[in-house]
């Protein structure tokens, strides 16, 4: 028997049901649960979920309604469902760039499969897959295939880093392990010999890097890190950052790992707690975000951006040389 379906594939089959079945008054319910490619039961179980389905005020004259004869079904009403599901222009448009970028995308290992998803949906779109729209990734897209290349030659790289949380840039030695993407950045995933430990460097803040003669020797300790839930997996033993947000910042708790969101006494503003890993980071975060964001703490926070802020009003009264 087949195993049940997921939720989104059992209501892409309840909108196209309806006029499948408007076409074939009469059906056998075996024939149309072969059609579908489902069991009988789950035929009947959608058509009872169909019967409770319409528009809007849910009348006798607002429900589909069908006559279930034996082993046969026939729709007598339709409540307007009377097409088969199909794309629009933005649809079927959204789909066809997301995947021609995906195809684009140096190191895809399923580029062949994101082809043939490609090529079918601008079949099915027809027309509408014809936009005059060339995908191209950024210039990163090359640094991201000269570093892939590298890692697969199997050697050590000597490489120039930016660290966004301290702001400053590094010369390290790392033996590469793999590069891959997450949240729509490409990492580079290494042993850092500077570090001693595992770490993932986003190929964008790789200013340069060169293969060194030796081979890449990761550590037997070093293993790859569970990247499911991103790259960014805040602990218990980070410090804890709580701010008060106004509306324009509220972008912060769906850009960044948070703890809690809960609204202050103002209904026009929220209490954010959030763990970061560096100080320093912070302080530049939030003096960027001006007068919508109010540091509760850590205490140490508060400090440095007071000296910081004080620093830069007293640039302003010095007097003119």
């Amino acid at each position: 028997m087949t195993s049940p379906k997921p939720s989104v594939d059992r209501l892409g089959r309840l909108l196209n049901l309806v006029p499948y079945l408007l076409a074939r008054p009469g059906i056998l319910i075996s024939e149309a649960a072969a059609d579908f490619d489902i069991s009988e039961k789950q035929l009947r179980e959608d058509l009872e979920l169909l019967w409770v389905c319409g528009l809007p005020g849910y009348g006798p004259g607002d429900l589909i309604d069908m006559a279930l004869d034996g082993d046969r079904v026939t729709i007598s009403h339709d409540a307007g469902i009377n097409r088969p599901l199909r794309l629009n222009q933005d649809e079927a448009l959204a789909l066809v760039v997301a995947l021609r970028m995906l195809a684009e995308t140096p190191g895809t290992g399923t580029r062949d499969v994101i082809e043939r998803a490609l090529a079918k949906i601008e079949s099915a779109a027809g027309d509408l897959a014809d936009a005059p729209v060339a995908v191209k990734l950024p210039a990163n897209a090359e640094k991201l295939d000269k570093v892939r290349s590298a890692v697969e030659g199997g050697h050590a790289l000597e490489m120039t880093y930016y660290t966004a949380a301290r702001d400053e840039t590094t010369s390290r030695v790392v033996d590469p392990m793999r590069v891959l993407m997450v949240g729509g950045r490409a990492y580079l995933e290494a042993w850092c010999r500077r570090a001693e430990a595992v770490r993932m460097f986003r190929v964008d803040r790789i200013d340069a890097f060169a293969e060194l003669d030796e081979l890449s020797a990761p550590p037997a300790e070093a293993s790859p890190q569970d990247v499911s839930d991103g790259v960014f997996r805040p602990t218990a033993d980070l410090p804890l950052m709580t701010l008060r947000i106004g509306r324009h910042s509220r972008w912060i708790t769906e850009y960044y790992p948070v703890e809690e969101v809960r609204r202050s006494a103002s209904s026009s503003e929220w209490v954010v707690t959030m763990r970061i890993t560096d100080l320093g980071w912070a302080q530049r975060l939030l003096l960027g975000l001006g007068p919508d964001v109010t540091v509760i703490g850590p205490p140490e926070l508060l400090e440095r951006i007071r000296q910081q802020a004080t620093a830069a009003l007293d640039q302003y009264s010095s007097p003119a040389r």
